[in-house]
């Protein structure tokens, strides 16, 4: 099906000339970066923008690079640029986990963690990752620059906080140092899919623990009882068992096209499980290699 609705098409070479073209057509513009989203919803009519910014011409976006304590991934870095980075699978190896598991090859090559945080879809797989990592979305605009907590970023369904003539340069995500994680996504099939739903969990030194949940609220969600319930302690089978019981009291999942509400409470639980023990035996330099599937 062709895409029926006529707009300009503008592939600046920088980042000053892409802010230019958004500060002349607000709310009628559209950034393209791998286009997995954005080529469809034109195609099925569900935007209309008078122009589409190509951000491909703007080199500089595309860097994964250290900067002091802080890793910086741009926004034009693809999935598969994030999954096969030597940084990123030595720093942030449960974003690196995370990678594998996104849709199909042909998606990872083309779609950006970027592109995947502003859909801001219930389901996206890189929400929860930037939640236990810390991230903030690098935001900036004829006006200014800022730097937003992903905490902060989404609003709800397919809504953030990015204002008409904003365009994001990257994430930034802070060295976590020695952790060990687990990112547990459950799939109707093995495959391209969209997560029914996801668990994360990180351990970092102290015992001191990060959890987010996918797919089962209306944005990516972090699990602030499951975290203060082990907030320092060693992890037993008993507090594990514990940790489950609140996943019920952390989420609230939806009957859906890929999911019932129950089931996807009864594998949360199973998730939560799999993800707290697969982390700590993790940072322990034990358990399961990152990138295997616990579910």
């Amino acid at each position: 099906m062709a895409i029926a609705h006529p707009f300009l098409y503008e592939k600046p070479g920088t980042v000053k000339q892409a802010l230019q073209l958004l500060a002349q057509h607000g709310a009628g513009a559209r950034v393209l970066a791998g286009g997995t989203d954005l080529v469809g919803q034109l195609v099925d009519g569900l935007v209309r923008p008078e122009i589409v910014v190509d951000l491909k011409g703007v080199p500089d976006l595309q860097e994964i690079r250290m900067e002091k304590d802080v890793i910086h991934i741009g926004a034009l870095a693809t999935f598969t640029d994030i999954m096969e980075s030597p940084l990123i699978r030595k720093k942030l190896p449960v974003m690196a986990e995370m990678t594998e598991w996104v849709a199909s090859r042909g998606v990872r090559n083309r779609g950006t963690m970027v592109g995947n945080i502003c859909s801001a879809v219930p389901c996206c797989d890189s929400g929860p990752i930037l939640l236990v990592y810390g991230g903030k979305v690098l935001v900036k605009s004829a006006r200014g620059q800022r730097a937003v907590p992903i905490a902060q970023w989404f609003t709800g369904p397919r809504r953030t906080v990015l204002a008409p003539g904003e365009l994001v340069l990257g994430v930034r995500v802070p060295d976590p140092g020695k952790h060990g994680g687990a990112f547990v996504k459950m799939r109707r099939y093995k495959g391209e899919d969209l997560a029914q739903a996801s668990v994360t969990a990180l351990l970092l030194a102290g015992n001191q623990w990060r959890i987010a949940f996918g797919s089962v609220a209306p944005t990516p969600i972090a699990g602030k009882r499951v975290e203060k319930l082990l907030h320092g302690k060693r992890l037993t089978p008993a507090l594990v068992e514990e940790a489950v019981a609140l996943t019920d009291q952390e989420t609230a999942p939806i009957t859906d096209i890929r999911s019932t509400r129950e089931y996807r409470a009864h594998m949360l639980r199973v998730m939560m499980r799999r993800a707290l023990e697969a982390a700590a035996s993790r940072k322990a330099g034990r358990g399961p290699a990152y990138g295997t599937e616990l579910i």
